[in-house]
C-alpha cells in the first residue's frame, strides 16, 4: 500500500484484513474517505456504482475507530433499505470482525430472537437494522436504545438513493433526528449512494439542518467498456400463429443469446418477470436442456429469492435471474455476463444502477434492450406511429453516456408519515405537549414545509379520529383508535403494503399475491416461474393452495407508475430533431425509429406543440409527466376532455382555436396553487395514513407531490406566444 497515504491511520487489525484479501491499493473512494470519518466532525456520502468498495470505504475507518475507541455499546448504527441486504454485509463483515474482536448483530424481523437477546443484554459492535425495527425500538424500548446507543460513533445508511423522496425516506430521517434528540448529541451519518444527479440535494436530505459540514466523495475511477445493443421488436396488429408476436420473438433471443453464462433480465413489473421467466424455462424444458432462467421479485418467498441468490454467487452454474428493482440494489450476486432490459426503463438512474451489475473484474458492462413496437396501421395512435418507446430508450442512453441522472423528488409533505411519526413519538414518551411535537418533528425536523398553524390543523384531525387525546396537564397522549394503531406489527410501516393471500405447495410457501386482485378456485397461474392451478383457498387464513398445472398467467400485482423527467423528454425532442440513429440499433429498431422520425418531421414537431387529427387536438409539451399531468388538469378544470400518455396531451372533440383559446383564458386568469388543484380531485389518498386526514389537508400534500404549478404555466404562456 505504498501508494496510499491513509492507510497507515487505519487500525492495525483493519491493515491486516486488507493484507488478507491481497489487495494491491485502496479504491480511491475508499483512500478518500479515511480522514473524514476518523475524524468524525462531518457527514460524509460516498457515491460510487454497484461493486465498487462503497461498504469497505465506509467501514474500514468506522471499525478503525471503534476499535480504537472502544465504546461502551452499540459503536456503529448500519441502516438498510432491504433485510436481504442486511444478511449480505453481515456476512461479508464477518471477516474484518472477528479480527477486531467486534459483534455484528443483524436485526429485522427474520433474525432469531436468541442473537436479539444477546444484543439486549450486552449491546455493543455493529447493529444491522431496517428503518422499521428501529422504529420499533424507539416506540417500544426507549430505554434500552437510550442506552444502547449513548455512545454511538456513526450511523451508516446504504442505498440511500433508495430512500430519497419516498415515505420510507422521511421516516428515516425522522429516526435519525429523534435518536440524536434522544441522545442529545450529533452523530456522524455515512451515506453509501449511487450517483446521482445533484449530489448536493443528496446532502441536504441526508441532515436537512445541517448542522454540522458535509463531505461527498465520487469515484473518478475509470469504468468498464460499455456494450450496448437496443433491439426493435414489431408487435404485429393481429395477433396469429402464424405470425410470433413480439413477446415470443424477444423470449426466443433471450434463450439464444443468454443461454450458457449468466446474467440479469429486467421486466418493470413483476407479472412480465413471471411471463418471461416460466416462457424461458419451457423453452429449456423444450430443448431437453436444464433450466438456468428463474424470477426473481419481491412477492417471492424469502426461500426462494435466496436460493436463486446463492446460485448466482456461487458462478458454477448458468444462472439467468428474470427479476425487478429488487436485484438493482446492492446484495451481492457474484459476476454477471451482461444486463437485459424488455421495455423502456423507468429512468436513467434505475438504467444506471443495473448496468453497475455487469462489468465487473475488468470485463466490459453489456447492456442489451429488448423494445416492442406496435405495427403501424391506418388506425395507428400518434404515440405508436412516433415510436416513443425506443425513442425514449436513446435518450435515456444518450444522457446515460452524458452521467446525468435524475434528481430525487424532495418538495413533498408526506403528511401520511407525520402521521406515523407523531403517533411514534407519544407512544415513546407516553404524553407531548404540541409545541414539543412541533418543535421536534417540524421547526428542526424533516416536516420543516409543516407551519404551525397547519399543525395545529392536523392535530385537530388526529383528535377527531380518536388517534390523539389531551390530557389534564395539557400533553397529547394516545387515543383508544391510537393505541390499537400503535399497538399492531403493521405500524412501523410508513408505506402502504396490500394485504396479501400466501401461496402454498406441498406445504411450502412460495409466496404471496395481493388481496385486491383476487384467485379464484381452478383458475392457472404463472408463479414462481412455474404453472399452476389454484386448488383451493382458505378466505380466513389469506391462504392459496395450488397444485402443478400446464398453463397460465400471472396474477396481477399493485405497484406505482414511475413520473418520466422533463430532460428526458427534452433529450426525446433532441433525438427525433436530429435523425441520427445510433450505431447500437439493430436493423430493426433502425426502420422502426426512422419511421417515427419520419412521422415527427412530416407534423412539423420541431415547430408547431399543438396541431390538430380529425377531431382531436395534440399538444406536445416536451416535459415531463409531472408539468404534463398539470396542463392536463388545467385544460379539464376549463372544459376541455384532455387525458394524457407518453408526455403528450389528447384533446377529444375540440380544435386547435378552441385549444389556444382555453390557453389564454388559463394564462390570463388568476393563478391556481397546487392545493387549488388537488381540490379539484376526488380521491387524494396516496400515501398509507392519509385517510385519517380530512380531505383539506390532504389536498396540501397530493398538490405538492402530484403538480408541477410553475413548470405548467410557463409551458402554457410558451404555447400561447
Amino acid at each position: 500500500m505504498s501508494d496510499s497515504a491513509n492507510f497507515e491511520k487505519l487500525h492495525k487489525g483493519v491493515k491486516r484484513w486488507i493484507w488478507n484479501q491481497k489487495w494491491a491499493s485502496l479504491r480511491d473512494i475508499q483512500e478518500e474517505a479515511i480522514v473524514p470519518i476518523l475524524n468524525a466532525d462531518s457527514d460524509v456520502i460516498i457515491s460510487a456504482s454497484t461493486a465498487a468498495g462503497k461498504t469497505e470505504a465506509a467501514f474500514l475507518p468506522a471499525c478503525s475507530k471503534i476499535v480504537d475507541q472502544n465504546p461502551d455499546g452499540i459503536g456503529i448504527l448500519y441502516i438498510s433499505p432491504l433485510k436481504a441486504l442486511i444478511n449480505d454485509q453481515y456476512r461479508r463483515l464477518q471477516g474484518l470482525c472477528d479480527i477486531l474482536d467486534i459483534s455484528v448483530t443483524p436485526w429485522h424481523g427474520d433474525v432469531s430472537r436468541s442473537l436479539k437477546l444477546k444484543q439486549q443484554r450486552n449491546p455493543n459492535g455493529i447493529l444491522l437494522i431496517t428503518p422499521e425495527s428501529l422504529e420499533s425500538l424507539l416506540l417500544n424500548q426507549g430505554s434500552w436504545t437510550l442506552k444502547a446507543f449513548s455512545n454511538l460513533c456513526y450511523i451508516i445508511i446504504d442505498e440511500f438513493h433508495e430512500f430519497i423522496g419516498s415515505e420510507r425516506g422521511c421516516q428515516l430521517q425522522s429516526l435519525m433526528h429523534r435518536l440524536e434528540f434522544l441522545l442529545q448529541k450529533t452523530i456522524p451519518r455515512i451515506a453509501l449512494s449511487a450517483t446521482l444527479g445533484d449530489m448536493e440535494q443528496v446532502a441536504d436530505y441526508l441532515r436537512p439542518n445541517h448542522k454540522i459540514p458535509f463531505k461527498i466523495i465520487e469515484s473518478t475511477a475509470s469504468h468498464s467498456d460499455l456494450k450496448i445493443q437496443l433491439r426493435g421488436y414489431l408487435s404485429p396488429h393481429e395477433q396469429n400463429e402464424e405470425v410470433p408476436s413480439s413477446f415470443e420473438k424477444i423470449t426466443n433471443d433471450l434463450y439464444s443469446i443468454l443461454r450458457g453464462k449468466s446474467h440479469l433480465v429486467f421486466a418493470n413489473s413483476r407479472a412480465r418477470t413471471e411471463d418471461i421467466a416460466v416462457t424461458l424455462s419451457d423453452l429449456c424444458e423444450k430443448s431437453f436442456v436444464p433450466n438456468e432462467f428463474f424470477p426473481h421479485h419481491g412477492s417471492l418467498s424469502k426461500e426462494i429469492r435466496e436460493s436463486l441468490e446463492a446460485r448466482l454467487q456461487k458462478e458454477s452454474l448458468p444462472t439467468t435471474a428474470v427479476c425487478t428493482l429488487t436485484l438493482e440494489l446492492g446484495i451481492d450476486i457474484g459476476k454477471v455476463t451482461s444486463i437485459a432490459q424488455v421495455t423502456a426503463p423507468h429512468s436513467v438512474a434505475s438504467l444506471r444502477q443495473r448496468l453497475g451489475r455487469s462489468g465487473r473484474r475488468g470485463e466490459p458492462s453489456i447492456l442489451r434492450l429488448f423494445i416492442p413496437e406496435q405495427e403501424i396501421t391506418k388506425s395507428s395512435h400518434l404515440l405508436d406511429r412516433l415510436r416513443v418507446h425506443t425513442v425514449q430508450c436513446i435518450a435515456m442512453i444518450n444522457l446515460l453516456l452524458k452521467k446525468w441522472y435524475e434528481p430525487a423528488p424532495t418538495n413533498q409533505y408526506h403528511l401520511s408519515t407525520l402521521v406515523q411519526q407523531t403517533l411514534s413519538l407519544i407512544g415513546q414518551y407516553g404524553g407531548v405537549h404540541a409545541t414539543q411535537l412541533w418543535a421536534l418533528l417540524c421547526e428542526s425536523g424533516p416536516f420543516s414545509s409543516i407551519d404551525q398553524p397547519l399543525y395545529v390543523a392536523f392535530l385537530r384531525a388526529l383528535g377527531e379520529k380518536d388517534l390523539i387525546t389531551q390530557a389534564s396537564d395539557g400533553q397529547l397522549i394516545l387515543g383508544a383508535k391510537g393505541e390499537r394503531l400503535v399497538g399492531h406489527y403493521s405500524f412501523y410501516t410508513a408505506f402502504k403494503t396490500p394485504e396479501e393471500y400466501r401461496l402454498e405447495y406441498h406445504g411450502k410457501i412460495l409466496g404471496s399475491v395481493p388481496i385486491d386482485k383476487p384467485l379464484v378456485e381452478s383458475q392457472q397461474i404463472v408463479f414462481a416461474g412455474k404453472r399452476w392451478e389454484v386448488k383451493s383457498i382458505d378466505h380466513e387464513g389469506k391462504l392459496i393452495i395450488l397444485k402443478k398445472a400446464k398453463g397460465g398467467s400471472p396474477p396481477t400485482f399493485s405497484g406505482d407508475g414511475l413520473f418520466v423527467h422533463d430532460i428526458v423528454r427534452q433529450e426525446m425532442r433532441r433525438v427525433y430533431h436530429n435523425r441520427s440513429i445510433p450505431i447500437y440499433l439493430d436493423e430493426e429498431a433502425k426502420s422502426i425509429v426512422y419511421e417515427g422520425f419520419e412521422y415527427y418531421h412530416a407534423l412539423n414537431l420541431d415547430d408547431i406543440q399543438v396541431f390538430q387529427s380529425g377531431k382531436t387536438v395534440f399538444i406536445a409539451p416536451w416535459l415531463g409527466d409531472q408539468i404534463t399531468n398539470t396542463i392536463t388538469i388545467l385544460l379539464k378544470l376549463n372544459g376541455l376532455l384532455a387525458s394524457c400518455f407518453g408526455g403528450f396531451i389528447e384533446i377529444t372533440n375540440s380544435t386547435t382555436d378552441e385549444v389556444h383559446d382555453v390557453i389564454r383564458n388559463i394564462i390570463e386568469s388568476p393563478k391556481l396553487t397546487a392545493t387549488e388543484i388537488a381540490n379539484y380531485i376526488p380521491d387524494t389518498i396516496l400515501e398509507k395514513h392519509d385517510y385519517f386526514l380530512p380531505k383539506a389537508i390532504r389536498d396540501i400534500g397530493y398538490g405538492a407531490r402530484s403538480f408541477n404549478i410553475d413548470g405548467a404555466y410557463s409551458c402554457l404562456n410558451d404555447i400561447a406566444k
